[in-house]
């Protein structure tokens, strides 16, 4: 192994005790190889046998310095660092390393500081300057100021265009900032000087696809194929794509495509198991749901596909279950209880239903069907008040929704309170007139209701 003797001769040294000399150069290999071997205490002793040697070397006593901090010792890491600055006040690596310290202990207004002065005193050292641009980038995120952070990952891309962790965090601040624009302008520009990298068509494509441009986002990754054919996330994003636009085939053949550059995984095959429910190929839809969960029993949308398969196989008795399981995986997802509402309805069960649906309410009011799907069961259980009231509530929640006021006149008019009912009628046809067919199919006798129909008329001819 390279470096045997040099290595040898350092333990023979900590085990008898002796005293030898090794050079600068010699010290790093040293300190380097016990880093690397994850051996913390030797690469401590190497270090300070070093600073034995070189009591004034600043490189040393940085290096100290880091091993301490990656150490938990920060105190001690920071104390040398003040004993560098006096033999070298305007050493960059110091400001460098004091900045991580400070990032480490959660003080990023100081970890700012110091990067900014690492910058200032690299005397045009452009990986030093590369480094402090980015690890600033990294402080004004962790500060929520994006802007800042923009600015300072541009430097790190300008001096370096083959940074793909500044690319990356530089997609990720657009997205935070919701700078989907400025994101496509600056990743064009980006690729008009450097049509080879990967990073920046990937994170073109995904723009693209969070924009709903999913022919450009599939040209993107097509390019990132071209570039690096082992890049797996792009084929997956890739499928992601085609099945946004119903390529659903094509899509399948790129989620099958990751398997061959990358472990499978069950989000996958889940995917995979969406495509082939879509194309009604259910027998190969379940065999994939079923995949997924045997690679990871918790993800709870192969589960509820699951289910959701086997109730369009006329097996809701058997899919039940598996729609169940992804509700205990995830508690607090109004999608699941939705759909598990839906099925208790379907079997019959109408208080397990009524239960489902509350939690729907109660997670996530903003689904505007589940006002109606709710009061409609509460309708059709009798409970015409209780269907009252939830609608109310809905009213409440969704103003601008028509559906819920001709629902509500509906159920007001059957109760027997005419007046009130002909106030909402009044707000439905307002609010949408094309959809006043919807009072009807909820109660198709109200197409004799010569009340009704005088006020539909009347709002035909405003």
């Amino acid at each position: 192994m390279k470096h045997d003797d040099l290595i040898k001769r350092f333990e023979e040294l900590l085990t008898n005790n002796t005293r030898s000399f090794f050079d600068a150069d010699e010290f790093d290999i040293l300190i380097d190889y016990y880093l690397t071997a994850n051996q913390y205490p030797k690469a401590l002793k190497a270090v300070d046998f070093a600073l034995e040697q070189y009591p004034y070397s600043i490189d040393f006593l940085i290096r100290k310095a880091q091993l301490l901090s990656a150490n938990k010792e920060t105190r001690k890491a920071l104390e040398l660092l003040v004993e560098a600055e006096a033999i070298d006040p305007i050493h960059p690596e110091i400001f460098m390393t004091r900045g991580s310290i400070y990032s480490l202990i959660g003080l990023p207004e100081k970890s700012i500081e110091n990067f900014k002065k690492s910058i200032e005193h690299a005397a045009g050292a452009k990986e030093i300057i590369e480094d402090g641009y980015l690890y600033l980038a990294f402080e004004y995120e962790n500060l929520e100021q994006y802007e800042d952070a923009i600015f300072c990952l541009k430097k790190t891309i300008d001096l370096n265009p083959a940074s793909d962790a500044a690319l990356y965090e530089l997609a990720f601040c657009f997205e935070i900032r919701s700078k989907d624009n400025e994101a496509i302008e600056y990743f064009n520009a980006f690729l008009d000087k450097h049509s080879y990298s990967n990073c920046a068509w990937f994170n073109l494509g995904v723009v693209y696809n969070r924009l709903g441009l999913f022919e450009k986002a599939i040209e993107a990754y097509d390019y990132v194929i071209a570039i690096k054919e082992n890049f797996s996330p792009a084929y997956f994003n890739k499928a992601n794509s085609l099945a946004n636009i119903n390529k659903l085939q094509e899509a399948i053949a790129c989620y099958e495509e990751t398997f061959k550059h990358e472990k499978p995984e069950a989000i996958t095959y889940c995917y995979i198991g969406e495509c082939y429910e879509k194309l009604k190929n259910l027998e190969q839809s379940l065999v994939n749901y079923t995949r997924a969960t045997t690679l990871d029993p918790n993800l709870a949308d192969a589960w509820i596909g699951i289910g959701i398969v086997l109730d369009q196989q006329n097996k809701l008795t058997e899919g039940i279950h598996y729609l169940k399981k992804a509700i205990e995986i995830d508690k607090t997802n109004a999608d699941y209880w939705y759909v598990v509402g839906d099925a208790y309805q379907k079997l019959g069960f109408a208080e397990e239903s009524k239960e489902a649906y509350k939690k729907v309410i109660e997670l996530d009011p903003s689904l505007e069907n589940i006002w109606l799907d709710y009061s409609n069961l509460l309708f059709e259980e009798g409970d015409k008040e209780d269907a009252v009231e939830v609608l109310a509530q809905g009213i409440k929640h969704h103003p601008d929704n028509a559906e819920l006021f001709y629902r509500m006149a509906a159920c007001l008019l059957w109760v027997g309170k005419k007046q009130e009912a002909l106030t909402y009628l009044q707000s439905a046809l307002q609010l949408d007139y094309k959809k006043h067919k919807e009072i009807f199919k909820f109660l198709p006798e109200l197409r004799k209701n010569r009340t009704v129909l005088d006020m539909i008329k009347s709002y035909r001819k405003k």
